[in-house]
């Protein structure tokens, strides 16, 4: 039988030297690169000063989140504005914040201190024609309060000196500020305990800096501090907020009374935990009504390309680091495609290409390559290898039983990724199954053992499913089916294994022996239809490296999803076995595509009369599961 595979041409990716080298000449950097959705969100959310329009920002890190912010912060003009703290003469402990136009606090703070210091000396007739001088309209009511406090005995010079909280006088475009580690006096403030005066003892929290403007804080960790989420809502609600005092000795807590404070608050984290509040918190999305979304890829066009090779060339030239070549941009551009998983997309997590460059430099002798970039690749994976490592010895010594020529009945080699620190790297994982007369249906070894995810879970479920679309026309499924990943002892999540369980339990099923040299992934649905998955290059390269490690026979290879083709950017080693043919990939679209690979075997599809050819694979499993039937039936 003849097979469907790719050849060198189609998994060999690489971007074109002679255009990378033209869009060079012309590449410039305007600021954030493919993120337009989430910009038009930003710079809606961070122009409209109406209440409620504080922003929630989803996205990785190093996707330019807080360089967005600040990109289109540097846009705006700044509100210019002051805000002072004062001693409120009717509750002590609630002190007066006013908020004025720039420089006029600076200005009444120079005047209160003036009058304090009369007050000092005794001077109570001065202190009064100061205060009668001052034509400040945001603190009338404070001084004429003053004036009749001036006229009390027992009075202290201290209640009539004023703090300059926050001085706007020197801003040109709004603040942007960013707390990499929010505590609630970190935020908000705390009490010195100096002066014992509230008003003055008032050290103001970072969020004081942000007058004006923006105020950036992660949402795990205002989740992670108790009380701090429910103390941003309601600061976000009413500008409301408590500060205590620094000495837990003479703890002491004031409420300041506040006006309605310029402040836009942007918050940062994942799509899940925007879900989770948006389901939960009947708060949020009234007091955060913008949802800037940052995607982790984007299209691999002549634009994007030229922003990524802008981005790359400032790097070097900010960090002073080695000349890059045009071979050395196409291989970074390529890193760029292989992190984003598409041939045609790029990664928007720069960082990830600033990083990379930076290793590339240290391993470049005088210029950055294409080699001093691979090199830094084979460094990384090197230095993180230690459980590949380990995994390969195993199964080259035999711990780790697997095989890698011949056929067994029920068992497949799936593949399967695992992530260490910045890598990741594809292993064979050997699934099982063991079929007899029953009535339990197929069981999930992992998930009686609590080692199963709930995605896992599904797609277990789901190959029932198949089982009756595609066999149990006419009888009913009468089945026990175990299925196990062999010596693992981790959670196993996810349903990129679910095409290669099926693959196992349907030679199980029909006592087909199936192909130990052809490793397995993909996603099916209970059609049969295979469906895409991730992480294909860690997995077909973590196979390709473990066939090399016992010796190529030349019949080895990978089944994956054909939709997967787009997704292929492996290492040269691997191209080039493809190309001598001594490593196969085979797309398919189908089970019994796979089916026929494995088996070396017709799958069959069924004739007019509703029955598959005689002897085809199908007809095989077909009729032994009307034997399970039979015999489960005859033991009731």
């Amino acid at each position: 039988m003849k097979f469907k595979e790719l050849d060198a041409s189609q998994v060999h990716f690489s971007y074109d030297e002679k255009k990378i080298s033209a869009l060079r000449a012309v590449s410039s950097r305007n600021g954030i690169i493919g993120q337009p959705r989430a910009l038009s969100a930003l710079r809606m959310g961070m122009s409209v000063s109406t209440k409620g329009y504080n922003i929630f920002i989803i996205g990785e890190d190093g996707t330019g989140r807080h360089s967005a912010v600040r990109q289109i912060a540097s846009q705006l003009k700044a509100q210019k504005t002051d805000l002072v703290s004062l001693y409120n003469f009717l509750n002590p402990d609630a002190p007066l914040l006013v908020l004025m136009p720039s420089p006029e606090g600076s200005r009444f703070c120079s005047l209160m201190h003036e009058v304090s210091a009369s007050v000092q000396n005794g001077n109570l007739d001065a202190a009064s024609k100061l205060l009668e001088g001052c034509e400040c309209k945001d603190v009338k009511a404070f001084v004429q309060r003053a004036k009749l406090e001036l006229t009390k005995s027992g009075i202290n010079a201290q209640m009539f000196d004023a703090k300059l909280i926050h001085d706007g006088s020197d801003l040109i475009t709004p603040p942007v500020v960013c707390a990499p580690d929010p505590t609630e006096a970190g935020i908000f403030g705390s009490l010195s305990g100096k002066t014992g005066f509230a008003h003055l003892d008032f050290t103001p929290g970072s969020v004081f800096s942000a007058l004006g403007g923006f105020f950036i804080a992660d949402m795990n960790q205002l989740l992670s501090r108790k009380g701090l989420w429910e103390s941003i809502k309601l600061f976000a609600e009413a500008s409301v907020f408590t500060v205590s005092s620094e000495s837990d000795s003479n703890k002491r807590s004031v409420r300041p009374v506040v006006p309605h404070l310029p402040v836009k608050l942007i918050l940062t984290g994942s799509d899940l935990i925007y879900d989770k509040l948006c389901e939960t918190d009947e708060q949020f999305l009234r007091l955060f009504k913008v949802c800037a979304e940052f995607d982790f890829s984007m299209p691999a066009s002549d634009e994007n390309i030229a922003g990524t090779i802008a981005y790359i060339l400032e790097t070097a030239k900010k960090n002073g680091l080695k000349e890059v070549t045009d071979s050395g941009l196409c291989e970074l551009l390529r890193c760029s495609s292989w992190y984003a998983e598409m041939q045609d997309e790029l990664t928007t997590k720069l960082s990830f290409i600033g990083d990379l460059l930076h290793e590339a430099n240290f391993f470049a002798t005088d210029r950055i390559d294409s080699e001093a970039v691979k090199k830094a690749l084979q460094e990384r994976s090197f230095a993180n290898g230690i459980t590949e490592e380990r995994i390969s010895r195993e199964i080259e010594t035999g711990e780790m039983i697997i095989s890698l020529e011949g056929s067994k009945t029920g068992v497949v080699n799936g593949l399967a990724v695992m992530d260490r620190g910045l890598c990741s790297f594809g292993t064979p994982a050997v699934i099982s199954v063991s079929v007899a007369p029953g009535s339990e249906g197929i069981v999930n070894i992992e998930h009686e053992a609590g080692l199963s995810g709930e995605i896992h879970d599904k797609g277990l479920l789901i190959l029932e499913g198949y089982l009756r679309k595609h066999y149990a026309h006419s009888f009913p499924l009468s089945i026990y089916a175990g299925i196990c990943f062999e010596q693992s002892y981790a959670e196993v999540d996810g349903d990129s294994a679910s095409s290669s369980e099926l693959f196992a339990l349907l030679s199980a099923i029909g006592e087909l022996p199936v192909r130990q040299d052809i490793a397995c992934t993909g996603s099916v649905n209970q059609l049969g239809d295979i469906q895409p998955v991730g992480g294909i290059n860690e997995k077909i390269t973590g196979f390709f490296e473990i066939c090399c490690r016992m010796g190529l026979t030349g019949r080895q290879g990978v089944i994956i999803p054909r939709q997967n083709i787009k997704s292929l950017v492996l290492p040269d080693n691997v191209v080039k076995a493809v190309e001598e043919r001594k490593f196969h990939i085979y797309p398919i679209s189908t089970i019994d595509e796979g089916m026929e690979i494995l088996t070396l075997r017709e799958s069959g599809e069924r004739n007019s009369k509703g029955q598959f050819p005689v002897d085809s694979a199908n007809r095989i499993i077909e009729d032994r599961l009307k034997r399970l039937c039979g015999l489960s039936q005859r033991d009731k």
